[in-house]
């Protein structure tokens, strides 16, 4: 049975388990049903004209994991940040895990998407956030819909300064053969709060798997959201994450997106706004090698006056690996005085990786300024030659240019912490032993 067939038969044993009568059965319905009518996407659509998923969709996934499975804090305390104190939302297999995970918190509101979606304290909110910024028509955020049942709701009332990041990790055991999860994660930040936030997907064991993910993140007046996407799974997870991003007047925005690892990654990251005087940034370093592929496909819409947007991605392809970079800023009419910025970089080690880049303007305002740029070429031989001079070994030399060429992103890591594991994993992707947990 192929993976699609399997997923809709699926869905009716899955409605089973839910209230059909509820108003979200509905938008699962249609979801489904959109789904069903487009399938996964293909190389022949625009949007994935260089990613293919035909190699993934040949596992025979598990649509639900067959048991309950438990985590030593132990053996996945590398992947916390655990050199700081931080709120903790931990799931295993699709499986919020008490376990492991940390909430107790002082006015805020973190919970799981099972207690938001059915409970009637939460209705409101559902009905006025839920599935409101996610694009209906794209296929994967549709089957996500369907299927949403778990993840992260988290709520940041009006004038709250989170003093400590939120942690969201996702693992995966492979303790099935192979298995599809599809977490839901709805964010939203009240006026003038402000909050850091560390999303992760990690494998535990080579089985394959499939996260098909989908994020909603509402920004109110002046808001403040640093969020950060860490991933560096093995070489048989792929990730598919569709990140939605509504921002309302002065609200400031970031997401970093740092990816490493995993057999195929591809990352949808989407900007509207919604006021005027908004910042958004989105910055992102990609370091594979072998046979992985890393697509970013970004969107930031600018439809309101004054505002700002900034993107810069860094990208270091080795072997035969693949990197895509599909960007798009739309400045609509009404967008006057627009600041729109992107940079795209990319650095190839040898001749066999390959680098699609498709940096892309759209403009209906007269009094705007914006820029693009993309730059593909190879390591500065005179700077090496250089440092070599001076006596820096040529392995050494050429990690330190690499590392350099990535410093600019990560620079701008607002939790040190972090920012020194980011650190540490580029430095062994660049093959300098630091002798780090990475």
């Amino acid at each position: 049975m192929e993976l699609k067939d399997k997923l809709l038969a699926s869905f009716m044993a899955f409605e089973e388990k839910i209230d059909t009568h509820s108003e979200l059965h509905e938008l699962r319905s249609n979801a489904i049903k959109n789904f069903e009518n487009k399938g996964f996407p293909t190389k022949k659509e625009e949007a994935w004209k260089y990613t293919s998923l035909n190699s993934i969709l040949k596992n025979d996934f598990s649509v639900f994991p067959k048991k309950e499975n438990t985590i030593e804090f132990k053996d996945v305390k590398k992947y916390f940040l655990h050199e700081i104190d931080t709120y903790k939302v931990v799931f295993i297999d699709g499986i919020f895990s008490s376990f492991l995970s940390s909430t107790t918190h002082d006015g805020l509101d973190v919970c799981l998407m099972s207690s938001a979606l059915t409970k009637p304290k939460y209705k409101m909110i559902v009905d006025t956030y839920f599935n409101q910024i996610a694009n209906k028509e794209e296929s994967l955020t549709s089957l996500n819909t369907a299927f949403s049942m778990e993840g992260a709701y988290i709520n940041i009332p009006k004038s709250k300064v989170v003093e400590k990041p939120i942690e969201i990790i996702y693992f995966s055991t492979g303790n099935e053969a192979a298995l599809i999860v599809q977490p839901r994660n709805l964010v939203i930040i009240g006026e003038n709060a402000h909050v850091q936030i560390v999303e992760r997907h990690q494998s535990l064991n080579s089985n394959p798997v499939l996260t098909n993910s989908v994020t909603e993140i509402f920004a109110q007046k002046r808001a403040i959201v640093d969020y950060y996407k860490v991933q560096n799974d093995v070489q048989t997870a792929n990730l598919i994450d569709n990140t939605y991003i509504a921002q309302k007047q002065e609200s400031r925005v970031a997401v970093h997106t740092f990816s490493f690892g995993g057999n195929i990654t591809r990352n949808n990251l989407n900007f509207y706004h919604q006021g005027e005087r908004i910042d958004s940034t989105l910055k992102g370093i990609t370091i594979i090698g072998d046979k992985q592929h890393v697509d970013h496909y970004t969107l930031v819409q600018h439809a309101t006056p004054n505002c700002e947007s900034h993107q810069n991605y860094k990208t270091i392809l080795h072997d035969s690996s693949t990197g895509v970079f599909n960007g798009k800023i739309f400045v609509e009419k009404e967008a006057q005085k627009t600041d729109a910025f992107q940079q795209n970089n990319n650095i190839l080690i040898g001749d066999k990786a390959t680098i699609n880049a498709k940096p892309q303007l759209e403009i209906f305002a007269d009094d705007v300024k914006c820029s693009h740029g993309c730059t593909i070429g190879q390591l500065d031989e005179s700077a090496m030659f250089y440092m070599q001079q001076r006596g820096i070994p040529k392995k050494e030399a050429k990690a330190l240019l690499m590392y350099a060429f990535t410093s600019e992103v990560t620079n701008s890591v607002k939790i040190p912490e972090l920012k020194a594991k980011i650190a540490r994993i580029i430095a062994d992707k660049l093959g300098v032993n630091m002798g780090f947990d990475l």
